[in-house]
């Protein structure tokens, strides 16, 4: 799929653009509705295993957001659970 071209399924869910969309499209993610009770984690850590290498925890973050908003709660920026997910580490 070319780089500026995702199917607007994905890219109308909030904090997913192409480069997003072309990853979930990979774990055969294809809309909101495929999302809906997914595990943000477990789409992360098969993502690092089908590439081999450990991706940004902030990829981590834009998928919680975006399961976030599949399951009904607002839309907000990814960052904002990056927050919440630094929190909760230092919580321990």
């Amino acid at each position: 799929m070319p780089a500026e071209i995702a199917p607007p399924a994905l890219t109308a869910i909030p904090n997913v653009g192409p480069a997003i969309a072309r990853k979930l499209l990979r774990l055969d993610i294809r809309g909101v509705e495929d999302l809906r009770s997914c595990d943000p984690d477990e789409l992360f850590e098969r993502l690092c295993a089908m590439d081999g290498r450990r991706h940004d925890p902030c990829l981590l973050d834009t998928f919680t957001a975006a399961v976030a908003y599949a399951d009904g709660g607002p839309a907000r920026p990814w960052w904002e659970f990056s927050r919440e997910r630094k929190a909760a580490a230092e919580r321990g």
